[in-house]
């Protein structure tokens, strides 16, 4: 998904090489295909995998910097780095997380791209529906930093109806507060009535990443309500599989994944990210909607 032109970041000098930085950092997928995407874009540039502890956070950046270096920031460093970066972007800001940066004039910027990748995720599921969704109630599993980012995404593609469902209730409202986001706050006890009342679905929680634990159940989901689980594994998540055995859209964090990783690609280079070569690094292909 383009944003408004007033809206694009792009770096003003194009990285000496890309990392991403995380711990755990051995499984991800971003080197896979922005790899792809540099080959394909003919740019010969190393994209490397750091393992970076919290306590090691700061010096990791001031290296980078010093090195000319940009790349991506996965968990559990995007909210750190957001207060340890020179100078954020305004959606990074914003968000309060970076997962994007570069090196400008020797010093870090900091941009969010999880935004993009998650408008890009609502806008696929959504947009096939005669009925605009816009108008429809949305209910948002979690309070963390992801469910920041997709909270923004959401406002940002003019949801208005939005229930944050979160453990702690406290969390959700002090989020909606802080992104001026209104939003509804309702407990892990009321997710049933949230979600059953809901048009799209959404889990911003690391519920299924690891287990096999749905973040609600899927009979309790509307029969034509559009599902996204932020969380991506290999074959699906089992709840997103048990949600299109049940007949609804559903998408898991694959998308995101890659539309994210497009998303600071641009800023990186200032062109069209190549996607069909990221995706057909991944072995997938982006599902496709029919109006209903």
């Amino acid at each position: 998904m383009k944003r408004p032109l007033e809206q694009l970041v792009r770096a003003a000098q194009r990285p000496s090489r890309l990392t991403i930085i995380g711990q755990p950092v051995a499984h991800s997928l971003s080197p896979v295909f922005q790899r792809a995407a540099l080959r394909a874009a003919g740019i010969s540039m190393a994209y490397d995998r750091e393992d970076v502890a919290p306590e090691q956070l700061s010096d990791a950046l001031t290296r980078l910097a010093a090195e000319g270096a940009g790349g991506n920031i996965t968990i559990p460093h995007k909210e750190a780095a957001a207060s340890l970066i020179a100078r954020c972007t305004p959606v990074a800001r914003r968000v309060g997380a970076v997962n994007t940066f570069w090196t400008e004039h020797g010093a870090l910027v900091g941009h969010n791209t999880d935004v993009d990748g998650a408008a890009a995720t609502i806008t696929a599921l959504c947009s096939s529906d005669v009925v605009d969704r816009r108008d429809l109630p949305v209910a948002l599993i979690g309070a963390g930093g992801s469910a920041a980012a997709t909270l923004v995404a959401l406002h940002d593609l003019g949801y208005r109806h939005i229930t944050i469902v979160a453990r702690n209730t406290a969390r959700a409202q002090a989020l909606s507060a802080r992104l001026s986001i209104p939003a509804q706050i309702a407990s892990l006890d009321a997710v049933d009535v949230a979600v059953g009342a809901a048009a799209l679905v959404i889990n911003a929680t690391p519920v299924g990443l690891r287990d096999d634990v749905f973040p609600v159940a899927v009979s309790t989901l509307s029969a034509r309500c559009a599902v996204f689980d932020l969380v991506y594994r290999p074959g699906l998540t089992p709840w997103i599989a048990e949600c299109r055995r049940a007949g609804l859209r559903a998408e898991d964090g694959l998308r995101m994944l890659v539309e994210q990783g497009a998303a600071a690609f641009e800023a990186w280079f200032d062109i069209p990210a190549p996607r069909v070569a990221m995706w057909h690094a991944l072995d997938a292909v982006p599902p496709t909607y029919h109006a209903s």
